[in-house]
């Protein structure tokens, strides 16, 4: 993952977009038969802005549980949807547009496919990546030209956007440490997800007590393959991410939770 592209997937999403994000399913998540009990719902949308090093207001970012979708066989899946945009300011500088989908079982919270686009410039990036089970990964990138591959990742593998709404599901306590698998670009990643502790965040929520959470990413070698990345979890039945902040070699980014609809 090279470094101008780690502020749109892993700031902006989990970023994105946020792709925003962090963590997998794990075994004690699954549940048999129902939808597995989430802090978030269908139709939420979590609107985000985006400050960037000497930029109070550098863009927007959002996250929405669009849809509960069927996924056949009985079953469901979650519509998950990041964007980013730049504000008027930047636009003028530099052109982009991202946007992150993520389908994400309702039982599991495990994913079936991802896909992302983006536009850097004029730049047009086209990424799918599907989950076909038992570990198989297949990801296809479109450009100018199409080309595919194949790769073996463990069976809780996420996308980097439905990691994030993982994050919000699992139960947050100060000195958990929990590698997860992710797979973004078609490679294979380990994402480190450690809570600190419980800090207050002000935002345009008020100030609220929050779980704050640090991540460092490395490739399949054990190599870091990001800068590392900060969110901070809202402490309360909602879970929701109140901030993120990453310092990279391009300038420091930092999202904070604006509005609250669904």
């Amino acid at each position: 993952m090279s470094e101008s592209r780690f502020p749109l997937r892993w700031c902006a999403l989990l970023i994105s977009a946020g792709l925003f994000t962090v963590l997998v399913a794990r075994p004690e998540l699954q549940t048999a038969g129902a939808d597995r009990a989430v802090p978030f719902k269908v139709g939420e949308t979590l609107t985000f802005d985006i400050s960037w090093t000497s930029f109070v207001s550098a863009g927007t970012a959002t996250f929405s549980v669009k849809e509960r979708r069927p996924a056949g066989l009985g079953r469901a899946a979650y519509y998950l949807v990041a964007e980013l945009k730049p504000s008027a300011v930047i636009s003028k500088l530099y052109q982009f547009y991202y946007k992150a989908e993520s389908m994400m079982d309702t039982r599991t919270l495990l994913p079936s496919m991802a896909t992302s686009y983006s536009d850097e410039g004029g730049r047009k990036l086209y990424e799918t990546t599907t989950f076909k089970g038992n570990g198989a990964v297949q990801y296809e990138i479109r450009t100018a030209t199409t080309a595919t591959s194949t790769l073996k990742m463990p069976t809780t593998a996420q996308d980097p956007l439905g990691a994030l709404y993982i994050l919000r599901a699992l139960p947050l306590k100060a000195g958990l440490s929990v590698p997860i698998p992710v797979t973004d670009g078609g490679k294979a990643y380990t994402m480190r997800v450690r809570v600190i502790g419980r800090e207050s965040v002000k935002s345009r929520l008020g100030t609220l007590p929050a779980w704050k959470v640090a991540m460092t990413t490395s490739d399949a070698g054990g190599k870091a393959a990001a800068e590392s990345l900060t969110v901070w979890i809202s402490d309360d039945a909602r879970k929701l991410p109140l901030k993120f902040a990453a310092e990279l070699t391009v300038g420091s980014f930092q999202l904070t939770l604006a509005r609250v609809t669904g």
